[in-house]
């Protein structure tokens, strides 16, 4: 079923914490609801259709829409790691057009920072997964996951730390205009290649923050889109593809968003030169390379020249990404990073994005996620947005 035009993104919220200690992750998504509803000018009573994925405590959905005092008609669950939240705003829209749902709620929170889940810690998904004994031994975690996908990267195509710094530099470009940002500071490419080695070759930072918070979004049906009184949010295409390790066939230079990207331009009607803004995900700046390239913003081992000199700062580039300061400088809630990149697009097509970094007349705008481990398996969903 296309969704192209069928559902709306009528609120977006991102909580303001980065480090909540005294707040229990529940209560995080109930702040992060009320704030969506606040922004879309809705009650709690008008939710029919609730989202969330594994961050939400409990049984998920079931524990939520009780403590959240939903009425609803519809739930998904889906967790797809940091994608969940893109597949998520698509799997609205789908239940929105066949009827199973008015008004949908997706809330996304979390409390790694105060927990002390920092990325080093080995990745252990369950003894039950059938790759898990062939993996675990070594210890993979995130870290070095992804030092891995960098390395190969830079074998096959020549990339450098310092085309992989600028990623971080026009972050922090963005950063310095976001009050709630955890790394305000503008740094250069030296800064970059000069800061402590993770996990070769990927230096501190290099990595995205730890942060407590979350966000929601709600997407509605479009005539109750156009009765609210604030600027509308469509949603053009959605493409969503899980990609794992192939029986050891696995291509380390590709991430999922080969699959997502052309899904969701092709369901949009638009193509990757007419994006006059980029939401993507950034845990680490090798994943926005590597996004950046599969989404055919250019050619496959292309990404460090692209980057290179600013392309990415909004007002400088041909780019720009992440006007938040996105994971590698602003936040990175529940080590999820998906919602917020929705929730920066909005605020683009909007105009409600800081001046200093608001693209000018921006009508069409992507966001791309990715969860899980880049270096093994992950999902990946791409959302293609557009201002009415």
């Amino acid at each position: 079923m296309s969704i192209r035009g069928r559902a709306y993104i009528v609120g977006a919220f991102e909580h303001p914490t980065r480090k909540a200690p005294e707040h229990s992750v529940a209560q995080l998504h109930a702040e992060c609801a009320r704030g969506a509803l606040l922004d879309a000018g809705l009650d709690r009573r008008d939710v029919d259709g609730y989202f969330c994925a594994g961050d939400a405590p409990g049984l998920g959905p079931l524990s939520m829409v009780d403590y959240l005092g939903l009425r609803v008609r519809h739930v998904d669950s889906t967790d797809t790691g940091g994608s969940s939240y893109l597949v998520h705003v698509a799997h609205a829209a789908q239940a929105i057009a066949a009827g199973h749902c008015n008004v949908a709620l997706v809330t996304l929170a979390g409390r790694p920072r105060s927990e002390g889940s920092a990325g080093t810690q080995p990745r252990n998904y369950g003894a039950g997964a059938p790759d898990a004994a062939f993996e675990l031994p070594y210890g993979i975690a995130t870290v070095n996951g992804y030092g891995m996908v960098a390395m190969r990267h830079m074998h096959e195509f020549g990339t450098t730390s310092e085309q992989l710094a600028w990623i971080k530099v026009a972050a922090s470009h963005h950063a310095q205009h976001n009050p709630h940002a955890m790394l305000r500071d503008v740094v250069t490419v030296e800064d970059v290649v000069a800061s402590p080695l993770i996990a070769d070759p990927l230096h501190r930072l290099d990595c995205c923050v730890v942060s407590d918070g979350g966000g929601a979004v709600i997407v509605a049906r479009p005539e109750i889109a156009r009765s609210l009184g604030r600027p509308r949010v469509r949603i053009l295409g959605s493409g969503e593809a899980p990609k794992g390790q192939d029986g050891g066939r696995v291509d380390l230079t590709v991430s999922g968003a080969a699959w997502s990207g052309p899904a969701a331009f092709e369901e949009a009607g638009v193509k990757p030169a007419d994006i006059q803004y980029a939401s993507i995900y950034d845990s680490f700046t090798i994943t926005v390379l590597m996004q950046i390239e599969d989404l055919g913003f250019c050619a496959k081992g292309e990404g460090g020249r692209f980057v290179a000199d600013g392309n990415l700062i909004s007002g400088v580039g041909r780019l720009p990404f992440n006007t938040d300061g996105g994971g590698l400088c602003n936040n990175h809630p529940a080590n999820r990073g998906g919602m917020t990149k929705i929730i920066e697009a909005v605020r683009q097509l909007r105009g409600e994005a800081h001046p200093a970094v608001q693209v000018p007349g921006c009508t069409l705008a992507l966001a791309q996620g990715t969860g899980g481990q880049l270096g093994s398996r992950h999902g990946s969903a791409t959302l293609i947005l557009e201002r009415e």
